[in-house]
């Protein structure tokens, strides 16, 4: 028999030219919460700014996006574009607000996590702080695969250390859009979840902030992470949002003058 999270049907909603699905922050819990208890091969997308203009630069990532179980608005500007080009309301489903809420209910459930991706250093922090705040998760392993092309052999073995850990949820944190392509090519081989969540690991971790609440309802985010990581981050954030405002815009252009 079907669960009820299962019989759900999400719509998905373009926001330029990729589709995210409008539902809420305690419904995308649950789906998730469900798919680890099944162990269903499935994956999610926490869809910013600079996600969707990857996904509008290159065709073959928008599909696998398109792909995943579930895309999710990460980003308050994708937020608020539900409401600018559909006159709907979208909750923020913020991956930094995601991870410790997944986190407090694989606690109360005794799920088995695991995380593919970061720095070694990162990767211990973070296991550290799962294991003093969130005792019932069971911190199954990880894999800090080298910042280059795999060969095959690596492949396999890191998706075998995946399936062998046991693990219910993969927290998949190697940046957008890599971990989204390897989400998208290995998702169907690991009887689990796995979660596009990279950001937010060194921030729980405890390696960077977070932006204050008063940025986040600003929009602001990003502005907050480009500060603290300005030689990485400068060019993405002031090109990418740049870009984004622009074809906004034109959307909204677009539909007013259809009506």
């Amino acid at each position: 028999m079907l669960s009820t999270v299962e019989k759900t049907i999400i719509e998905k909603i373009p926001i330029i030219s990729l589709p995210v699905h409008h539902l809420g922050f305690r419904q995308s819990l649950e789906i998730v919460i469900d798919w680890a208890e099944k162990r269903r091969p499935s994956y999610v997308c926490f869809a910013n700014v600079h996600m969707t203009m990857e996904a509008y630069k290159d065709r073959a990532f928008l599909e696998q996006v398109c792909q995943a179980d579930l895309v999710l608005a990460d980003g308050k500007p994708i937020a608020m574009a539900f409401g600018l080009l559909h006159h709907v309301k979208q909750e923020r489903i913020a991956g930094m607000d995601f991870l410790p809420r997944v986190l407090e209910l694989a606690d109360e459930k005794k799920i088995s996590v695991f995380l593919y991706g970061s720095a070694p250093d990162v990767q211990e922090s973070f296991r550290k702080r799962i294991a003093s705040r969130y005792p019932g998760v069971h911190f199954a392993g990880a894999v800090s695969p080298p910042f280059r092309q795999l060969s095959i052999e690596e492949e396999m073995e890191f998706i075998e250390s995946i399936k062998q850990s046991g693990a219910q949820i993969v927290f998949v944190a190697l940046g957008c859009p890599r971990q989204e392509k390897w989400m998208a090519d290995n998702y169907k081989k690991i009887n689990a979840v796995l979660l596009g969540i990279g950001g937010a690991v060194p921030v729980l971790a405890g390696k960077y902030k977070r932006a204050p609440r008063w940025m986040q309802n600003l929009s602001l985010e990003w502005f907050y992470r480009m500060l603290q990581q300005p030689r990485r981050l400068f060019k993405r954030y002031i090109f990418t949002n740049m870009y984004f405002l622009l074809l906004l815009t034109r959307e909204w252009l677009k539909k007013r003058v259809k009506k």
